[in-house]
């Protein structure tokens, strides 16, 4: 069996190193850019409108759709808001240097755009299905919207996609964060992997069973619980080395262009090694670009599309450019990314909070903290994760899957939590590739339509319509 998962391993690190990488930079930073010079960069102009979606300042409880804007907002961030964030971003900075954090800020500044832009899609596209629920998802505007431009090949290329988003639930929303609970417990409170993979095992089958009104109810509660413990933590470990922080920036940007020499345990990077790395753990903690959070916001209740993508669009803001900037000055302020004996995963996380609460006498809590947030960080991503996957295999076999893959979903949290995190970290990122490239292909070809979406709602806006009919 070993030999077989070092086989199975080695040729996943092949397509990484030589295929998937070189994919995923071509496309993805460059369509993020893309879009946001010929939208004007509204993901910065129309910010404060978003905030005000999410608040509900537009909604009416007569909307068509499953959700409100901020409970697909908060699956959607659930689905996203998870190891990347705490695990990510160390192996970005364990394997690129501190420079990788600035590529991790371009994939989420770019990101916002393409959460846009996914997500307005998703809400045009979707379906409505005869029991008044909602499907949706770059699957039904790959096959809808581009049906005219490839023809056969969009219902073909729609398929693909959905394959992709069964595989990746089962790699990125599933074994990287089964694996890395595991892998906490284990070393915070020597916790056996196998109980602990029996354990949310059967937790998330009991969630996950009751459909995405019960997740986006747990996660509505969850995610704004688990932000405020981490990120309060985190910013107390700044604020002790708040004189370090100017420094700090500077290191990650200089960084980001010149690589970084090999420092003790730490891995030498070259530019394209720090930029590579960045990317990919941008792209694995926000999801943007990849196409499983439009599935979230394809369920929101709007007459509008476009409302949804603005609502999207802070999810990457929220994820990376806010939390996961938090992570990483918590690592690079502490020093332990060039320890003579650099920890790789979650214990670089703990080693730094270690470091840093422990100047004002609370290091021993630590690794409760990380514990504890990684623990809700990941499980509320796994249940969102499950609602990705039944829309994809929903798509392509009816709903008669949905009950089956229930099983097989639950069956690889428990292989995610007692595989080794390499294995685990590089299928994800092999699976996230087979998700994205589809997904980027389609975003660029329908332009056109989006263009179209953007200058109708747009103008109606500026127009006041949308403030005359929400009094």
């Amino acid at each position: 069996m070993n030999s077989f998962l070092e086989s199975f391993d080695y040729v996943i690190q092949l397509y990484n190193e030589y295929v998937g990488g070189y994919l995923i930079l071509a496309l993805l930073v460059p369509t993020g850019i893309y879009y946001t010079i010929r939208l004007r960069f509204l993901q910065v102009s129309h910010f404060k409108h978003a905030i005000d979606l999410v608040r509900g300042k537009y909604s009416k409880k007569s909307d068509t759709g499953d959700v409100s804007h901020f409970k697909a907002l908060t699956t959607a961030l659930s689905g996203t808001v998870g190891t990347g964030n705490i695990v990510g971003v160390t192996l970005a900075i364990y394997y690129g240097g501190p420079g990788a954090v600035f590529w991790l800020w371009v994939t989420g500044f770019f990101g916002m755009m393409l959460k846009m832009v996914e997500c307005t899609l998703a809400q045009k596209f979707r379906k409505i299905n005869a029991d008044g629920t909602v499907s949706g998802g770059p699957m039904y505007y790959i096959e809808h919207g581009l049906k005219d431009k490839l023809g056969i090949w969009a219902k073909r290329l729609a398929v693909f996609f959905a394959f992709a988003g069964i595989l990746c639930s089962f790699g990125t929303g599933n074994m990287a964060q089964a694996n890395s609970i595991s892998d906490v417990l284990n070393k915070s409170y020597n916790i056996p992997v196998l109980y602990t993979g029996l354990t949310i095992s059967a937790l998330v089958f009991l969630i996950v069973v009751g459909g995405l009104k019960r997740i986006a109810n747990v996660t509505s509660r969850l995610v704004p619980f688990m932000a405020v413990i981490y990120i309060t933590s985190a910013l107390i470990v700044i604020g002790v080395h708040i004189s370090d922080v100017p420094a700090a920036f500077a290191l990650i940007v200089k960084s980001a262009f010149t690589g970084h020499a090999a420092t003790g345990g730490f891995i030498g990077s070259t530019f394209f090694m720090t930029m590579i790395w960045g990317v990919r753990r941008g792209l694995f903690s926000n999801e943007a670009g990849q196409g499983s959070a439009p599935m979230a916001h394809a369920a929101a209740k709007t007459p509008y599309p476009m409302r949804e993508g603005f609502v999207a669009s802070l999810e990457p803001f929220i994820d990376t450019l806010l939390i996961c900037t938090i992570t990483s000055l918590v690592i690079v302020l502490t020093g332990v990314w060039k320890a003579d004996e650099a920890i790789k995963g979650v214990g670089m996380t703990v080693a730094a909070f270690q470091e840093g609460l422990g100047k004002i006498g609370l290091g021993f809590l630590a690794h409760h903290m990380v514990a504890i947030s990684l623990l809700l960080f990941a499980f509320s991503t796994i249940i969102s994760w499950s609602y990705y996957g039944t829309r994809t295999a929903q798509y392509i076999f009816g709903d008669k899957a949905i009950k089956p893959y229930y099983y097989f979903f639950t069956l690889f949290v428990f292989f995610g939590s007692v595989w080794g995190i390499d294995l685990v970290w590089h299928f994800v990122d092999m699976v996230i590739t087979f998700m994205s490239i589809p997904n980027l292909i389609a975003l660029l070809l329908l332009f056109p339509v989006m263009k179209a979406e953007a200058d109708a709602y747009l103008k109606r806006l500026k127009a006041g319509e949308f403030d005359l009919k929400s009094r």
